[in-house]
């Protein structure tokens, strides 16, 4: 379903993809990956409330942006962007693309702005950009046997995102970090997949925090590692008095 708020309409696309239209504005965040804009993605357990893949070509993107080399997916980025789209991409991309047999930022067809972990800027399109810290931390829940983190720090980024006039954040893969206690926004649309990334608990606690004026998480289900009770995500939030919904079809 679609979500409206504070002017804005809001798609959770599948995966990490999360859609932002207002009235003259398109943004989307970290498009595709695993098929979910293909049609060619399909759940490992049947009713867990995912978006449905589909092949979604909509070319209406002003402003697209990536928050790492995990989320970057040229294909996706070219099904959703209009001819001059501005991409702002998480600078680290451009040394581990090659690593995934992907190409480099500077091969992509539009304009190209690159943001470390705590930068601004504003697009053509008049859209304010953010970017913060986003990472595992060390010996903490989402790192691999060897305690290396999934995400290390300098890894990738966030995004907080004004949107004619709301602001969203979008605090890409990471744990819940110190700094991201005291940010003030409209929309909060935290990754409660877990093991990757901040697990539903953190979300609904981070959540109550910073008391956004909706709650919409992403980055669950996708596949059998993410699948967590978004239900009961919702229902934390909700007794904490925050409004939330799930998207999921």
């Amino acid at each position: 379903m679609t979500v409206r708020h504070d002017g804005l309409t809001v798609d959770w696309l599948g995966y990490a993809t999360l859609r932002l239209e207002g009235e003259e504005t398109v943004v989307y965040v970290d498009p595709g990956r695993y098929g979910v804009l293909t049609g060619e993605w399909e759940p490992d357990t049947e009713g867990i409330g995912h978006p449905p893949s589909q092949d979604y070509r909509a070319g209406d993107g002003d402003v697209v942006c990536v928050t790492h080399v995990h989320h970057y997916d040229p294909d996706g980025i070219e099904r959703v962007a209009s001819d001059d789209a501005t991409v702002v991409a998480f600078e680290g991309i451009d040394g581990q693309a090659a690593d995934r047999d992907l190409p480099p930022l500077d091969e992509l067809p539009y304009e190209i702005r690159r943001v470390g972990t705590k930068e601004s800027l504003t697009t053509d399109a008049g859209v304010r950009v953010w970017s913060v810290p986003a990472y595992n931390e060390r010996d903490g829940p989402n790192t691999r046997p060897d305690g290396t983190p999934y995400h290390p720090e300098g890894f990738g980024c966030g995004f907080v995102l004004d949107v004619e006039g709301t602001r969203i954040l979008c605090p890409g893969d990471t744990d819940v970090l110190p700094g991201h206690r005291s940010i003030d926004v409209s929309l909060f649309c935290p990754p409660i997949g877990q093991r990757f990334t901040m697990d539903r608990h953190e979300a609904a606690r981070l959540a109550a925090t910073i008391d956004p004026d909706l709650v919409l998480p992403i980055h669950y289900n996708t596949f059998s590692t993410q699948e967590i009770d978004s239900r009961a995500f919702a229902a934390d939030v909700a007794e904490a008095g925050v409004p939330v919904v799930l998207d999921e079809r």
